[in-house]
């Protein structure tokens, strides 16, 4: 027994040391220090003065600190830059161009061979154009509803001859027909100077109270009297899709020396954005020595600025004359597009009907506007 226990023991002492040699065999992960490089091996286990230096280790996990990346393409941030409008820089010596754009107003009136007006037409029906470019056609009405403001003047020189009952109750009448609650009128008489007899309103009583207080003269203020008819018609301002309308009864005659001259009056007109309508008195229709230059003026005001004349040779047809202007504004259409501020004084406006109907029907609406002055 003895003997098997000896051997037991020696057997097991071999395998202790074969496993403390195998122990001191393998090499260190993190490789000899200069310690170990400097001295041999020992079988002893390393004193405080001779610990191994420490392993630096790397963290398993990134810091929890921010980090701010350099902003590009590929960030969020940089992508965020990309899609967001740039500051513009307010300096003092960088220049800001500011481009307004301004409605015009364009009354239109389709008729048709006989002079009759035609309706029915819708938006697609018509071009606008500007100095021969296409606008876009922003305001439409069709018998348009938009507010009038009128100047009634009326000639009292001595070369007009009506019949004052007459004249008066025609244009009595035409108030009564044209005025709504939103319209306007105002009352002039021009004979040796211009004179406002009844300010702007729109109470019917007030104008038919003015009709009898005309006062008679000698000379005839023609172009005095439509220029200033049309600065009065400028200084109503702020109305939306305001039509200005003036209605002249006159021979046609200027005979005042200094005054102002066709040019001018037309002119103001076409700045007031103002339609001429004329009713031109003919004193002796067949009088071959008559001066028709004065009514060939205002015909040709009329067609510039889109009204109309009519010939009155018989003081009953002022009646008649009156309701025909009141006809004509009732049935106008209302165009409207955005203009830019710059650009020459002068526009020019177009206004045609799309397709075969053009061929047939004739449009009738003022030829331009002053751009410095809307």
């Amino acid at each position: 027994m003895k003997t098997v226990f000896a051997l037991l023991v020696t057997f097991l002492l071999a395998v202790s040391a074969a496993r403390a040699q195998e122990t001191q065999a393998v090499p260190n992960p993190q490789g000899p220090t200069p310690a170990q490089n400097s001295q041999p091996q020992t079988d002893t286990q390393p004193t405080d003065t001779q610990k191994a230096a420490p392993v630096e280790r790397r963290a398993s996990k990134p810091s929890t600190a921010p980090v701010e990346p350099v902003a590009g393409p590929l960030t969020k941030a940089g992508a965020a830059a990309q899609s967001e409008p740039q500051p513009v820089n307010r300096g003092g010596d960088v220049a800001t161009i500011k481009l307004q754009a301004r409605l015009i107003n364009v009354a239109l009136n389709v008729v048709d061979g006989h002079g009759a007006a035609v309706g029915g037409f819708d938006k697609k029906d018509f071009q606008l154009f500007e100095d021969g470019k296409p606008q876009t056609i922003a305001v439409f009405e069709r018998e348009a509803t938009s507010p009038l403001s009128i100047v009634l003047a009326i000639d009292e020189s001595g070369t007009v001859e009506t019949s004052e009952r007459l004249e008066r109750q025609a244009a009595k009448h035409f108030v009564q027909a044209i005025l709504r609650e939103q319209d306007e009128l105002d009352l002039m008489d021009f004979s040796d100077t211009v004179r406002e007899v009844v300010p702007f309103t729109n109470q019917a009583k007030r104008i038919e109270q003015g009709l009898g207080e005309l006062q008679r003269g000698d000379e005839t203020a023609l172009y005095n009297a439509i220029y200033l008819a049309s600065d009065r018609l400028a200084s109503r301002s702020g109305v939306p899709n305001q039509r200005r309308v003036l209605v002249v009864i006159s021979d046609g005659g200027d005979s005042i020396l200094g005054g102002e001259k066709y040019e001018q009056a037309v002119e103001q007109a076409q700045r007031a954005g103002a339609m001429i309508y004329a009713i031109i008195i003919v004193p002796i229709a067949a009088d071959a020595g008559r001066n028709t230059g004065g009514e060939h003026a205002l015909i040709q005001m009329a067609q510039d600025t889109g009204g109309k004349y009519y010939y009155v040779e018989d003081p009953a047809d002022l009646e008649p004359a009156f309701r025909h202007v009141s006809d004509d504004l009732r049935t106008q259409y209302l165009l409207g597009y955005y203009s830019p501020q710059d650009g020459s004084a002068f526009r020019r406006i177009k206004v045609a009907l799309a397709g075969a109907k053009s061929d047939v029907y004739s449009l009738r609406y003022r030829t331009g506007y002053f751009a410095d002055s809307h």
